[in-house]
């Protein structure tokens, strides 16, 4: 490992430690949460979802697409396994039999 990867790496750790640390130091030392920074936090997960789900059904095939959406209309009725295993489902019917 070259010393440049090296330092990435350790800054790169550091700097995940220090906001991942800085976030308890400052909700710790509140008294009570401020209204606006508990509905910030309770977007965060939702934010989360997105930046990993939008760019693999912009950027990945129709057989992506297709299985997401089906995974989508599922997790509206279903609990998450049976999501899970329907969007599977889909992306292996997609891949298989339409050849997608």
């Amino acid at each position: 490992m070259s010393p440049e990867m090296l330092f990435l790496v350790l800054a790169a750790a550091v700097a995940t430690f220090a906001t991942r640390i800085g976030g308890y130091v400052l909700i710790t030392r509140m008294k009570a949460i401020p209204p606006r920074m508990e509905q910030a936090l309770n977007a965060v997960p939702a934010a989360v979802l997105t930046t990993l789900v939008a760019p693999s059904f912009f950027n990945g095939g129709w057989d992506v697409k297709i299985a997401m959406l089906v995974a989508l209309a599922a997790a509206l009725r279903y609990p998450g396994l049976l999501m899970l295993a329907a969007g599977w489902a889909a992306a292996m019917v997609c891949r298989h039999l339409l050849g997608f």
